[in-house]
Order: structure tokens, then C-alpha cells, then sequence
């Protein structure tokens, strides 16, 4: 294995003085080795991991968003569950079976060993070390051998066939009802719906990663007297202008979403709250180009929030709720936490 004081600084982390550490290695022994500090967020992978996958070596970022941007989308829910089961000691192993995005973009049945060799004194994971080990052709036969006892298929392929091009109607009207059941029918950005479940998505993996995940909630100042004196047309246009400047405010990864009559929320995964407060300033300085109504000026009230370890989705959105409703108390058009 050589001198440890001769390895990169990729490895001079996993192999230490840790003769647990080690001893885990050892027994975990396959294609592609992974270790996981999860206090430093630092995550090591063997060069037989990367060659698994088609990647130079250590060529990925050294995070756990690598292994989960390359993990099956429709494998993802299982496998963060199996391992969310483990590192909270509700199943005494962590193990699955799933596809992994290879660098030319096709996919590799994989199967993933690990466990935790070291907690916090609060119970949390601090170090844990696993194995990947290729099953794809093991799979492939599997399929084949399912293929060869199917004695039927040549009768059935025509009908097969038939019913294929029908559920790919269907799967193309499901996916256009499920983007229409998302989005607002008014400023097409995300509805409530859509904000309530990426808010849920969000809150497990900041919690999973510890991740800061900030929130802010707005609402058009007084809006209601638009509607009123002008006419709910003239409304629906002004909303319209408001999202756009929104749109042009938010950053790739954040989600701006309607909640409900003129009041918008945006997700910040990973942003803290003075992330989230310097966003929401320049959110409130840009309506302000928005046209005026009459003598009505356009104008938004804004509180910023970041979720509290442990925190609800419903108990994040109360908070920011809170925070906007302090804008509205100390004079509207401001920014409030």
C-alpha cells in the first residue's frame, strides 16, 4: 500500500491513525471504495469507483451531491430511504441495489455496502466508510433468462407493441397533467402544491446533510385596493409584472412559486438567512420598477426565515409568514426576519 505520507491528500484523510477506520476498509474490500466524513461534508472515492463509472480519477467533486447526482431518479427515494433507516439505527445494515449515471450517460447496476465506524457524542454520524461492487451483469442475465421463458412473447408482441405506443400517450398526458397540476394558471411559475412538496424535499435533505435551507415570503403591499378601484384584469397584469422582475431576481436552484392570491415564496436550499435577506432586498428594489397603477406604487413586503434542526416544513412557512407579517406592521415595503 506504500507510506501513507506519500499518498495525495485525498487519501492522507481516510487513512489515518484510525485502526477501525482500516479494519472497515479492509472488510469492505470491492470495486470502488467510499468514506464519508460527515462533519467536514468530505467525502473520499477510490480510483476502482470512479473506473467503475467511466471518470478519470478524483476528477468529481468530493461531496455528497456527487453520489446523489448520479444515482437512477427513479432509484433515488429507496436508497435515501435504506440509508436514512441506517444512519438512524432503525436497521442494523445499509445495503441496496441501484443504477448509477455512468459519464457516457448510460446506467450501471451497482450494488452499495456500508456502515458507520464513528458517531458523535449526539448520535450522529461522523465517519462511515462502504463499497461499491458492479452487478450489472448479473442483472443482464437475469433479464435475458426472463426473455428466453417467455414462450409466448412472439404471439403477444403485436399486442405488446399496441399497448406500448398506448401507454406512451398516456405517460405523455400524465407527465403534461402533472406539469399543469404544478404550475399556476395565472403566472405559470410553481403553485402551492409544488411549493409544499420541494419544501418537504428540501427540509430531509437539509436535515440528512445538514444543510442550511432558507425561505422567504412576500406579498404586494395593499393589493387588494388594485383590484378594487381598477378591476381584477388590471391585477392579474400587474401580478404578472411583479413575477417577472421575481424571475429575473431568483438564482438557478431556488424555486419561486405562487402561494396564493398575491403572495409568492422562494426556496434557498443551501443559503442562510443573510443569503436569503440580501436576495430579498434586491427582490424589494426591483418592484419598484414595476409601472404604477394609478397612484398606486407597487410595492413588496418580504420576511426571510432559515430552518431551525429539526423543523417542519408547515412550522418554516408559519415562521416566514410571521417575519412578512412584521413588514406589514412596521410600514410595508421592507425586508423583516
Amino acid at each position: 500500500m506504500g507510506d501513507i505520507s506519500d499518498m495525495d491528500p485525498l487519501k492522507s484523510e481516510l487513512f489515518d491513525s484510525n485502526t477501525d477506520l482500516v479494519h472497515a476498509i479492509m472488510e469492505l474490500v470491492s470495486d470502488g471504495i467510499w468514506y464519508w466524513n460527515a462533519d467536514t461534508g468530505f467525502v473520499y472515492r477510490n480510483p476502482g469507483w470512479y473506473e467503475m463509472l467511466g471518470y478519470d480519477h478524483h476528477s468529481l467533486e468530493n461531496t455528497v451531491f456527487t453520489w446523489e447526482n448520479v444515482i437512477h431518479p427513479d432509484d433515488y427515494s429507496h436508497v435515501m430511504k435504506v440509508f436514512d433507516d441506517y444512519v438512524n439505527s432503525r436497521t442494523p445494515h445499509y445495503q441496496a441495489q441501484y443504477r448509477c449515471r455512468k459519464k457516457d450517460g448510460t446506467w450501471l447496476w451497482i450494488e452499495d455496502r456500508g456502515y458507520i465506524i464513528a458517531r458523535n457524542t449526539d448520535g450522529s454520524v461522523w465517519r462511515m466508510v462502504g463499497a461499491h461492487r458492479s452487478i450489472h451483469e448479473r442483472k443482464r442475465s437475469l433479464e435475458q433468462l426472463e426473455r428466453r421463458n417467455q414462450s409466448l412473447e412472439a404471439l403477444v408482441a403485436e399486442r405488446t407493441r399496441e399497448l406500448s405506443r398506448v401507454n406512451q400517450q398516456l405517460q405523455l398526458q400524465l407527465d403534461e397533467n402533472r406539469s399543469l397540476a404544478e404550475r399556476d394558471t395565472l403566472t405559470r411559475i410553481a403553485n402551492r402544491y409544488r411549493l409544499e412538496k420541494a419544501l418537504l424535499e428540501e427540509c430531509e435533505r437539509a436535515q440528512r446533510f445538514r444543510l442550511p435551507l432558507s425561505v422567504i415570503a412576500m406579498d404586494v403591499d395593499d393589493f387588494k385596493s388594485i383590484n378594487d378601484q381598477h378591476g381584477h384584469a388590471v391585477g392579474d397584469t400587474t401580478l404578472l409584472q411583479v413575477v417577472e422582475r421575481l424571475e429575473h431576481c431568483v438564482r438557478q436552484g431556488d424555486l419561486l412559486a405562487r402561494w396564493g392570491g398575491d403572495e409568492f415564496m422562494v426556496i434557498l436550499p443551501k443559503s442562510t438567512v443573510d443569503v436569503a435577506r440580501m436576495l430579498a432586498e434586491r427582490i424589494r428594489l426591483a418592484i419598484l420598477d414595476v409601472p404604477s397603477v394609478g397612484d398606486f406604487k407597487v410595492t413588496l413586503s418580504l420576511g426571510v426565515v432559515q430552518r431551525l434542526d429539526g423543523e417542519s416544513p408547515a412550522n418554516l412557512m408559519a415562521r416566514a409568514d410571521q417575519a412578512l407579517y412584521r413588514s406589514k406592521a412596521a410600514g410595508k415595503d421592507r425586508v423583516s426576519q
